[in-house]
């Protein structure tokens, strides 16, 4: 049979065996691309990890740094804060103090003067008239409460006196002023507080 006699499945018989070669060669190929990729990924997988790994331990440090900073920064923090109470404990009178000062001086200079009562008298009017006014700067206020309603909150009663001329419950003489500091009562006025019957 020549070639031109041939029929077509006996031509297609050896392109299928072509064929046939090429896929076993092809498929051999790729198996042993597959098999190099399959060992490139894994040390490319290794490389990247390895990657990661490295710069999880460098966040991890910086994060360690910051947190012993922060602790140190809390400690300082703390240290200067108790420093802080403690001097405003010990200093807290320091202003006050400062300001006592001047009346200190000037009962000094009334105590050295020399001179007649009333001299005297004026230079005490003088320096009762200082210290007022450093007691208004301290907010520090008297309490005289004569002639007004007795107060419990203000007022401590000394004696109960009946009083025609005066309504019950009202102060008719003030034994001892008492004092508040911004508007706190340090010492209540102690006073006489009428009762009629």
């Amino acid at each position: 049979m020549s070639k031109s006699e041939q029929t077509p499945e006996n031509q297609q018989a050896p392109d299928a065996e072509v064929a046939l070669d090429s896929a076993e060669t092809i498929e051999t190929t790729g198996e042993e691309v597959e098999a190099q990729d399959a060992e490139l990924s894994s040390e490319e997988i290794i490389a990247q990890l390895r990657e990661k790994l490295n710069a999880t331990e460098q966040k991890a440090s910086e994060n360690w740094d910051s947190f012993v900073r922060l602790q140190a920064e809390m400690d300082n923090h703390r240290k200067r804060s108790d420093k802080q109470v403690e001097d405003a404990h010990k200093f807290a009178s320091q202003k006050f103090v400062e300001s006592l000062l001047p009346v200190v001086d000037s009962m000094e200079m009334g105590m050295a003067a020399e001179g007649d009562v009333e001299q005297i008298r004026e230079g005490m009017g003088l320096t009762l008239k200082l210290f007022e006014s450093v007691m208004e700067k301290n907010k520090i206020e008297a309490v005289d409460p004569m002639g007004e309603k007795f107060n419990p909150e203000l007022h401590q009663a000394m004696a109960m006196q009946p009083n025609p001329e005066m309504e019950n419950n009202t102060v008719m003489a003030v034994m001892q002023k008492g004092f508040t500091i911004s508007g706190r009562l340090i010492r209540p006025a102690m006073v006489m507080v009428v009762k009629n019957p």
